[in-house]
């Protein structure tokens, strides 16, 4: 593949993204609490879950050892940290829902493994063919520190939020409570803050457009999720936090 075309995908899916930050605040995704039975057959939610995450992780690494250039010190640091998140989001997390009978419109399963392949190969193609662009300086560099900083800054915040989330019922419990502890002093939607995080810190620590491509899609994906959040909180609980934003303390 040349450059220029590989550029030009990245840039035509950056584009992309800022139409789908466009469209989710007028269409929420119809998984979790806003599942509905509007969007065709349904999976179960831990099934799909991991089978629109896997193919990120699978590709990434296809692409980053497959690719022109030698994986060398800082581009195995970069895809480490990546397989680290996805161990959490494939495995861990969908194993750790207590719901097993909740579903998943197929539909939205689909283009989540749409997003997640193109997602894995444009960063997994980037690293295994321009690797040579990270000399073992790119470790002393600033933009690494502050990187990775943020990135492991934000797994925590994720982590934790998710934590808090899946212990609010008791075994056997249904319905839904008012999350408290962490971030969510602040903000209805940490975990989502979290991720969000986690990838700008990637973009900066990589800094390349591909890696920023994916800062931008969990931006586009996630802040409208969690305003739609924002709002089913405030109009199933009468008593919920008036000072809390939606995803960032200082916005919605």
């Amino acid at each position: 593949m040349t450059t220029t075309l590989f550029y030009g995908i990245a840039y035509g899916w950056i584009a992309l993204a800022s139409l789908t930050f466009l469209s989710l605040f007028f269409v929420t995704a119809p998984f979790g609490r806003h599942t509905s039975e509007n969007w065709g057959p349904s999976i179960n939610a831990r099934l799909g879950w991991f089978l629109m995450e896997l193919p990120s992780p699978l590709l990434f690494s296809y692409f980053f050892f497959t690719g022109s250039t030698a994986p060398n010190k800082v581009t195995l640091i970069f895809w480490s940290l990546w397989i680290l998140h996805y161990l959490n989001r494939t495995i861990i997390y969908p194993l750790r829902q207590r719901d097993h009978n909740k579903k998943m419109p197929v539909m939205i399963m689909g283009s989540a493994i749409f997003f997640n392949i193109i997602n894995g190969f444009i960063n997994g193609y980037f690293l295994g063919n321009y690797g040579n662009l990270y000399p073992e300086t790119w470790l002393s560099s600033p933009i690494f520190w502050i990187g990775i900083m943020l990135f492991l800054i934000g797994m925590f915040i994720n982590i934790q939020s998710d934590n808090i989330l899946l212990n609010l019922r008791k075994p056997g419990e249904t319905g839904y409570k008012i999350p408290q502890g962490g971030l969510f002093k602040y903000v209805s939607c940490p975990n989502l803050l979290g991720e969000i995080i986690e990838w700008i810190g990637f973009a900066i620590m990589v800094w390349s457009l591909p890696a920023l491509s994916f800062a931008l899609w969990t931006f586009a994906n996630l802040s409208p999720r969690a305003i739609a959040h924002h709002k089913w909180y405030h109009n199933k609980f009468e008593n919920y936090p008036e000072n809390r934003k939606a995803v960032l303390p200082f916005l919605w």
